[in-house]
């Protein structure tokens, strides 16, 4: 059996990644690349469409500032929600999905959308990314700290957040039980499942395969899940979260894991501000960021290294299942498909 292995694996290795429809890596990436232009497109008239709803008469569009005072108002924050919501399902999960259609096909098990998953999976994930929001917090205080000798990045990095820091306190401003319950679909829920499905279940999938190298597509899509958040006091900590975040999903191939860790950790913070909202009644997000000192972030780090031991001991079986579906469809189409499949385990 060795030696029939080695010899397909002669045969088999070199041969470049295709999808189930017959595409190589670059050429879905080339794909990907467009419908993101699409997706850009589609977001950029969906918020076009609602500002025009919203703008004061006689201010130009061209005029951001006017525009995005209007847009944070408290008479037009529900249109500001919708706007951040349906201009992320057109920014991301529009690409996606087209991208799958086109590359393989109706079903979207190549998403990693999937029924094969545990309630273990589900607790072991929500426990992974509470506990890497804690390592990744001290990586935040560095950061200011070295960005703190360079004046002219750190006035950047300070305009940045406080602009991020201003729309998230006017988003997450709910003032009753009816609004919190919205929130949660539109600020925690459907931002969980956009991300999730694009760069785990889409980007990271398609550089796993193509590239042959798990670690380095992870790494590669975190640092694209983090600039895309447009944050540079919190780029280390948002891509050590993105990379926890794609070895989750590399363990499980079950992109539910991801949405719903991804969920209760933006639940419980929007319930957070909900809470000190009716609590003291005016928020500032800035008295409320926490500092935890390094140790403790060491600390959570070796605790990660447990929770993903379990978490891959609770996953083999589904995973397993998974992969065995992928192999079938690849077979249907192609039988060599399943055989070069099971050479690049």
């Amino acid at each position: 059996m060795s030696i029939l292995r080695a010899n397909l694996q002669l045969i088999y290795l070199q041969m470049e990644y295709r999808s189930i429809k017959g595409f190589t890596g670059l050429a879905q990436f080339g794909f990907l690349c467009a419908f993101l232009g699409l997706g850009f497109v589609i977001a950029g008239g969906i918020q076009f469409m609602l500002t025009l709803q919203i703008l004061p008469k006689g201010v130009s569009i061209s005029d951001t500032d006017e525009i995005m005072k209007a847009m944070l108002a408290p008479e037009n924050i529900g249109m500001a929600r919708a706007s951040q919501v349906l201009g992320t399902l057109g920014l991301l999960f529009v690409p996606a999905l087209l991208w799958n259609y086109v590359s393989n096909g109706k079903s979207l098990l190549w998403l990693g959308f999937s029924k094969h998953i545990s309630a273990w999976q589900i607790i072991l994930g929500s426990l992974i990314i509470y506990t890497a929001a804690i390592a990744a917090t001290p990586l935040a205080d560095i950061s200011k700290s070295i960005i703190a000798h360079f004046p002219s990045i750190n006035a950047t990095a300070k305009s940045m957040e406080d602009l991020y820091n201003e729309q998230a306190l006017a988003l997450s401003n709910l003032k009753n039980v009816p609004e919190y319950i919205t929130g949660l679909f539109i600020m925690a829920f459907f931002p969980a499942m956009f991300e999730e499905v694009f760069f785990r279940g889409t980007l990271q999938n398609l550089f796993v395969k193509w590239w042959q190298k798990p670690l380095l597509a992870i790494f590669a899509t975190s640092i694209i899940f983090s600039l895309i958040h447009m944050s540079i006091y919190l780029f280390l900590s948002r891509m050590l979260l993105g990379f926890v975040l794609g070895l989750m999903y590399h363990k499980t191939k079950n992109i539910w894991v991801n949405i719903i860790a991804h969920f209760i950790n933006n639940a419980l913070a929007l319930t957070y501000l909900f809470m000190q909202k009716n609590k003291v009644g005016k928020l500032n997000l800035k008295d409320m960021e926490e500092h935890i000192h390094w140790a403790f972030g060491l600390v959570a780090i070796v605790a990660l290294v447990g929770l993903f031991f379990l978490l891959q001991k609770y996953s083999v079986l589904n995973k397993a299942k998974i992969e065995a579906k992928e192999n079938l469809l690849m077979a249907e189409v192609e039988p060599q498909h399943s055989i070069t499949n099971f050479l690049n385990k």
